[in-house]
């Protein structure tokens, strides 16, 4: 049996991780974030806590373990990226600077970098494929920046030391897990944001910029499968991979696939259009070609029922008067 580390562990797509690995009996599951983690996480597995920009905290986590998956960063809707684009910069860095530098001195078999779809902000060539990183600008946001410093990180240790790995990049997660912000649009991310909105009977619905930007939803159990299946197979080594699903739709038909589940009538449907922020993403549209082909794997969650579940999810916890 291997153990793998999952930093930031408590997150929303951290937490779906955990989830699935420990339904696999291959994994023993340790735990870091500075959240104290759920009650069902700490029954499950053995729990860190600490500050992981701490290198004797990054070190005691990674020791004796096999595998690493480096999820603790600062996340958030489009908002947070330009709210705080320093602090981001400089926490996202250092966690990942630590969290790779204690994989090199444990000789960790296999690291595996989550990164962002936010390193592809500048595509120009759809669906994109991961090659197209070699052509794609520097992303503008802070965000996206410090996620492509991750990569490099990342790509320098096995360059240098020989530290083996594989970099992920979500797509656009969405499902249970999330909480929208509710007094600052935007900080969350869309999905939980536009369903907070559509149960507080909002009308017209707000979104931000047009709503002709386009979006590819992918499920946080999708994702934490193929960052799993990533991270176990031969395939995945020194690899990078877009782990999405495939469908591009625009902001404005993801806010009526949202109204409708909220119970609305999709036909009263209007939706009012806030200024968007400076760094808005018009197209984001992966080729899952080559996860398919190296891995075999594709996300399977259908939208509708995603949406349906995380809109329930939503209401019980953050309930609408």
């Amino acid at each position: 049996m291997s153990r793998v580390l999952v930093t930031g562990g408590a997150g929303t797509i951290g937490s779906a991780v955990v989830r699935r690995l420990l339904g696999d009996p291959a994994w023993e599951v340790r735990v870091c974030d500075h959240r104290r983690p759920p009650a069902w996480m700490r029954e499950g597995c053995e729990v860190h806590g600490g500050d992981l920009r701490d290198g004797a905290v990054a070190h005691a986590a990674t020791s004796g373990c096999s595998h690493v998956i480096h999820l603790a960063a600062i996340v958030g809707g489009i908002a947070n990226f330009h709210k705080l684009p320093f602090t981001l910069t400089e926490v996202n860095n250092a966690l990942t600077g630590a969290v790779v530098h204690a994989a090199i001195d444990e000789r960790i078999e296999r690291l595996l970098y989550v990164s962002s779809s936010m390193v592809f902000e500048r595509a120009s060539e759809f669906p994109t494929p991961e090659s197209h990183l070699l052509e794609c600008p520097a992303p503008r946001s802070a965000y996206g920046f410090s996620k492509l410093a991750g990569e490099v990180y990342t790509r320098a240790a096995h360059d240098q030391h020989g530290l083996r790995y594989t970099i992920c990049r979500p797509f656009n997660a969405y499902g249970p897990g999330e909480l929208p912000d509710r007094d600052e649009p935007g900080i969350a991310h869309a999905v939980p944001d536009l369903i907070a909105k559509a149960l507080a009977g909002q009308h017209p619905l707000e979104i931000f910029g047009s709503g002709e930007q386009t979006r590819t939803l992918t499920h946080v159990d999708d994702i934490a499968d193929g960052i799993v299946t990533a991270m176990a197979a031969p395939a995945g080594e020194n690899e990078d991979f877009n782990i999405s699903a495939s469908q591009e739709l625009s902001v404005a038909q993801i806010a009526g696939l949202i109204w409708q589940a909220c119970g609305h009538d999709g036909s009263e449907l209007e939706l009012a259009h806030l200024p968007s922020f400076e760094v808005d993403v018009q197209r984001r549209w992966p080729s899952v070609e080559k996860a398919q082909r190296l891995l075999g794997w594709e996300a399977r969650v259908d939208l509708r029922a995603g949406i349906a579940e995380t809109v329930d999810w939503v209401q019980a916890r953050a309930p609408v008067a």
